[in-house]
């Protein structure tokens, strides 16, 4: 079997963390590869994959986006289009779109297991019946 060396599902630990705080990163980069977005937007963002939001704590994006940021997977800068204090504006960078294909190949990895997994039950659960 093929060992997925990426450490970007979860916090480094392979594919095991594949809860929302495994897939908040993927999920961020996916938005941000569609436009640059400030961290309420990309918060609301999360909706499009269907997180409970009301079980992601707001803290917990913004050190993901900073985090993310040390890593050198996006970068930030101020906004101009905020009425009241400038926004902090979130950019993909080239590295965090090759770190995001790279976690897209793993979760189809995943998503192939799975399905053989649910499949070799169904067919155990049919013989049971």
């Amino acid at each position: 079997m093929k060992k997925n060396t990426d450490q970007g599902l979860g916090r480094g630990k392979g594919q095991r963390g594949l809860g929302v705080m495994g897939l908040l990163r993927p999920s961020i980069l996916i938005q941000l590869s569609k436009s640059d977005q400030h961290g309420y937007a990309l918060l609301e963002g999360v909706e499009e994959f269907n997180f409970d939001i009301d079980h992601v704590d707001p803290s917990l994006i913004y050190r993901t986006l900073r985090k993310m940021e040390e890593d050198c997977l996006l970068e930030s800068y101020e906004g101009e289009d905020s009425l009241g204090p400038k926004r902090k504006i979130y950019h993909i960078l080239p590295k965090g779109k090759q770190y995001l294909a790279n976690m897209i190949q793993g979760l189809e990895q995943r998503k192939s297991e799975i399905e053989n997994l649910l499949s070799a039950y169904q067919t155990l659960e049919k013989r049971n019946k």
